[in-house]
């Protein structure tokens, strides 16, 4: 597919590596020459000079003939005219990063009006991801399938786990929920796990199932499941403010710590619920006096890596259940992992997978299309869901014993009539389906690719 991609800041950037990796003709458009030059040497992308609103620069970088427009500039009005001005000349499909809350419910009209096919948010994207998390304190990650009946988790097997030190197939013989284990980090190594695993102390360990199952298997396991009830958040971002919104509907309380007075007073209005705290949080005195720590969770969310990363390790010293920090960083990652802070969000990754679902959805609009996408553990595996059609020739209607699968492939669960079945030797796909699969092999577009030749 050929695929522009307007503005080349962390989440452009992202976005046009991840495409180039799927072999996509990639169009990189951009004011700043020296952003252009970083990925022109790095990545294998067309790059082209100038203002991606123009006319003349849109047509120059061959949007009439584009599969898909995609505009992540820093400007949201600007991503809305360059989408629009390139559905007019012709391409096929477009895509706009739009970040101000003031356009938080205007996503159907805009779509409805301008022509865009798809409205990214990355600050909504990362806040509700946090939500996610906050509500499953014992996981590091979580992930939402079939419209959020089906949830992945990842979290640390701990030495006082009851599944650490057991094989998979011993622990579940007691059937303590319907939940299956799906992908796990061992040593360094990444692994689909089958019943002879050995989960260890330090493993990264991803399971699937409903939300009910899965706190089920948590608790079976020996995990406390106190509800997370007050957070603290460093930083007045957009983040924050989309985060405050979505833990208020579990009524969560908030505090958010600001320094620039400005922000305080937009906080102040638009989120009535909250304490807003005007001052340095990385301010010992300030941190103190209003208990900043004192709390079930905490999240930095400032523009600086460096600083969410000092402050996240103040509050796990502190002794706070719960600590997320945002990165914005890749090279970051690794260090943040030795220092044992588990929870790291990487908006602009967010949005790179939501972007990689829809482009292949796109490249197989007759089938079984890919319906949502996480990489898990460094990218190494992938966990798919896709909606089963009268397309998916040889897979309906066969027990999944009797299935042949690629090396690598795991079906993971299935959600049917609002149900949610974790597969055994006899269950069957059926036509309208959501299945959740888990692989090593990368790029799958089709249910049908999940079969072996």
């Amino acid at each position: 597919m050929r695929i522009i991609i307007i503005g080349s800041g962390k989440v452009g950037y992202a976005i046009a590596s991840q495409m180039a990796l799927e072999k996509h003709d990639v169009v990189l458009v951009d004011g700043n020459a020296a952003a252009l030059q970083k990925a022109d040497s790095a990545l294998d992308v067309m790059c082209v000079e100038g203002n991606g609103a123009s006319i003349s620069v849109l047509k120059s970088a061959g949007a009439a003939q584009a599969d898909l427009v995609i505009a992540v500039t820093n400007s949201d009005e600007t991503n809305l005219v360059c989408c629009l001005i390139a559905k007019k000349l012709g391409a096929g499909h477009t895509i706009a990063r739009v970040r101000n809350t003031d356009y938080r419910g205007d996503a159907d009209m805009l779509k409805r009006e301008i022509g865009l096919d798809m409205v990214i948010n990355p600050d909504l994207a990362a806040a509700r991801e946090i939500a996610r998390i906050i509500s499953f304190p014992a996981a590091f990650s979580v992930e939402p399938f079939a419209r959020g009946r089906i949830d992945m988790i990842g979290f640390y097997v701990s030495a006082k786990d009851a599944l650490s030190g057991v094989p998979l197939s011993t622990f579940n013989r007691n059937r303590i929920a319907e939940v299956l284990f799906c992908a796990a980090e061992h040593e360094g190594e990444y692994v689909i796990p089958d019943g002879n695993f050995v989960p260890q102390p330090g493993d990264r360990l991803y399971m699937v199932g409903s939300k009910a199952e899965l706190l089920k298997m948590l608790k079976g396991m020996g995990r406390t499941l106190q509800r997370v009830k007050d957070v603290s958040l460093l930083g007045g971002s957009r983040i924050a403010m989309y985060l405050t919104w979505e833990l208020q509907k579990a009524n969560t309380r908030v505090r958010i710590v600001e320094k620039e007075w400005a922000d305080c007073t937009i906080l102040a209005d638009e989120l009535p619920g909250a304490m807003v705290i005007h001052g340095d949080g990385t301010d010992r005195e300030l941190i103190a006096s209003e208990g900043i720590f004192n709390v079930d969770a905490f999240v930095s969310l400032t523009g600086r890596d460096e600083e969410n990363l000092l402050m996240a390790l103040m509050a796990r010293r502190a002794g706070v259940a719960k600590v997320l920090a945002k990165m914005n960083r890749p090279g970051y990652l690794d260090l943040v992992r030795d220092t044992g802070i588990e929870s790291i969000i990487t908006p602009r990754n967010i949005v790179a997978n939501q972007i990689t679902s829809y482009v292949r959805a796109l490249a197989n609009s007759e089938g079984s299309a890919v319906e949502s996408l996480y990489r898990l553990l460094d990218g190494t595996v992938e966990a798919l869901e896709f909606t089963a059609t009268a397309s998916s020739r040889g897979l309906l209607g066969v027990p999944l014993k009797d299935l042949h699968l690629k090396k690598g492939v795991l079906l993971a669960a299935v959600s049917r009539s609002g149900k949610t079945v974790i597969p055994g030797g006899m269950t069957t796909i059926e036509e309208g389906d959501s299945v959740v699969v888990v692989t090593r092999t990368t790029g799958l577009k089709d249910l049908q690719d999940i079969l072996a030749d």
